[in-house]
């Protein structure tokens, strides 16, 4: 504890004593003083009306940190400068934000009256709260963007919408349906390769379509070889080819409608495959046409993808640098997502790995009501295991399964067991549970004068000692 210095010391004395204070008090004033010094000091005086308007104004305005429900009245009640729209692409700091509603009124409505912001491309940068809040806007998600300025087509996305799906690996929200793209030559296929796609595709829990590209680099043979052993693996697999057209029809059929997520390596033939299934595929009537690329005039929405070649060693190269979303004639959405050769596998355990070949659920269904001996069975030969091993991706299953084992035991090792939301629920009137950003404590803290002051000090302190120091040491 540090000494008075001699001038708190004087202001100390310069005080009269509480004895003269009362006595220079009128009589009246006097009882006044000590009959309010009696009262009941838990009650409190009326709050300040300015203060109860600003604290309802602030009630008012929802916190950014919980997303928007689908019906917020926000979507219905569009400010002039505000916009709800779809992230089709994310590239660096920007997001492509496609409008599907605003608010106000148009200036120069169209000649049917349509509002011409309706389908409009808007450059948009995320708001610096929701990055600290850690916060991520995918593509693909319904965001809420404010600040809109029409003429350069630019604005800030303030908020986003709940989500319906959310994958990891490419990052995309609200994805309906999975199409895992292989080809059957340039680059061929690679059976543990492909094994890694469909587990990562299994693992989403989403609807997912196999689909073999490139039909017409292989005989009758491999066809038939491959067909044969898809269906053993207990996949119906769809053959196309995008040269020939063939087999794109019933492929359209399955994507109508849908938002899907097109995976798979590099050089199958995905950005060709986009290209043949979007734009006017769908659509026979010339006036439907043109309506459509009216719609989207002043878009990249509807341009081409780029198509690279195979390399000569037969591998594909990365063409598509980013993911984007692209609308389909027919209904529905295609996302184009980067070429990769080894899918993260993130969300997979080694628990849930099993669930994620059809083979294990065709066994488990079979044998249906006998189940294993063991409830965390891993299917490796444990006593009373109903799964055996005389099928053809075993050998794939027991080498991932080491693969995740050893994630799993590196991640117990630096991370630990314990880990903490980045989220709290508070409960609002009515029971209302609504989300709030976990701050780090002390870390988005002011640091008060006084603690700012003593650390000055200290410092001027240590300094002192520091020169005395030295003071001594040249002395000898």
């Amino acid at each position: 504890m540090r000494p008075f210095s001699s001038l708190a010391a004087l202001r100390l004395q310069a005080l009269p004593p509480a004895s003269a204070f009362l006595r220079r008090v009128p009589s009246r004033a006097a009882v006044a003083l000590s009959s309010s010094f009696s009262r009941d000091t838990s009650r409190k005086p009326a709050p300040d009306k300015n203060l109860l308007k600003a604290r309802d104004t602030v009630k008012d305005i929802p916190s950014t940190s919980s997303t928007l429900d689908s019906n917020d009245e926000r979507r219905h009640h569009l400010l002039p400068s505000q916009a709800v729209g779809l992230v089709a692409a994310a590239q660096a700091n920007f997001m492509r934000v496609i409008v599907e509603s605003v608010g106000g009124t148009p200036e120069n409505p169209g000649f049917f009256g349509d509002d011409p912001r309706i389908g409009r491309e808007l450059l948009c940068v995320v708001r610096a709260l929701l990055k600290k809040i850690k916060r991520r806007v995918l593509v693909g998600d319904e965001v809420l963007v404010g600040s809109v300025d029409w003429v350069d087509s630019r604005g800030m996305i303030e908020d986003v919408f709940q989500r319906n799906s959310e994958i990891l690996d490419p990052p995309l929200a609200n994805v309906d349906h999975l199409l895992v793209l292989f080809s059957m030559d340039q680059p061929k296929p690679e059976p543990f390769t492909l094994t890694r796609f469909l587990v990562e595709a299994e693992s989403t829990g989403l609807p997912l379509t196999l689909a073999m590209n490139k039909l017409e680099l292989v005989d009758d043979e491999a066809l038939s070889a491959w067909k044969e052993r898809l269906h053993g693996w207990g996949y119906k697999p769809l053959f196309c080819s995008v040269d020939q057209k063939s087999g794109l029809a019933a492929l359209e059929d399955i994507l109508k409608g849908q938002t899907t997520v097109i995976v798979g390596p590099s050089g199958v033939g995905k950005s060709s495959l986009i290209n043949s299934l979007r734009l006017t595929s769908g659509i026979s009537d010339e006036d439907e046409i043109k309506k459509l690329l009216e719609h989207y005039e002043r878009s990249k929405w509807l341009g081409e993808q780029r198509v690279g070649n195979v390399s000569k060693g037969g591998k594909g190269k990365h063409t598509t640098r980013h993911v984007s979303l692209l609308p389909l004639s027919g209904g529905g959405y295609l996302a184009d997502t980067p070429g990769f050769n080894q899918p993260s596998l993130m969300k997979v355990t080694k628990r849930s790995l099993a669930d994620t070949f059809p083979e294990i659920r065709t066994m488990h269904k079979a044998s249906d009501p006998l189940k294993c001996a063991f409830s965390d069975c891993l299917h490796l030969g444990e006593p009373g295991c109903i799964i055996k091993a005389d099928w053809e991706r075993y050998p794939y299953y027991l080498q991932l399964l080491d693969e995740i084992r050893i994630r799993e035991e590196f991640q117990l090792r630096t991370i630990g067991t314990k880990r903490e939301g980045e989220v709290r629920y508070k409960v609002r009137e009515m029971g209302v549970k609504q989300a709030e950003p976990l701050l780090e404590l002390k870390k988005h803290r002011r640091v008060s004068r006084k603690r700012l002051n003593q650390s000055i000090l200290d410092d001027i302190d240590d300094l002192e000692d520091l020169e005395d120091y030295w003071s001594e040491e040249s002395a000898k």
